[in-house]
């Protein structure tokens, strides 16, 4: 059984037991979060299409807490004039796992 689900005007694929990386939210591990934007839902051989999104699907998820992506450096230069300028960026994320599709 398998979802598509619309978070923070990305989506994602994701089937049960799975983990996956969404965009920064302040949820404490162990907390439980529900995506009620469910846009496709299957399961025992039935695909249920929404338009926009499916009627009553949710698909529940724990979260395992906050991660950090890897470093970008982000270098400024201008030429001739001794300007450099290099600092680094670290995105924060937020880890979960799919425990329940339902719909």
């Amino acid at each position: 059984m398998y979802a598509i689900i619309a978070e923070d005007g990305r989506q994602y694929r994701v089937e049960e037991g799975q983990e996956i990386v969404v965009n920064f939210r302040e949820e404490s591990a162990g907390s439980t979060i529900t995506f009620d934007r469910v846009l496709v839902c299957s399961g025992n051989g039935n695909i249920r299409v929404g338009t926009p999104i499916v009627d009553g699907a949710t698909v529940q998820a724990e979260v395992l807490g906050p991660e950090q992506g890897e470093k970008l450096t982000v270098q400024k230069f201008r030429r001739r004039k001794n300007y450099r300028r290099r600092t680094g960026h670290r995105q924060l994320y937020t880890r979960i796992k799919i425990s329940k599709i339902s719909g």
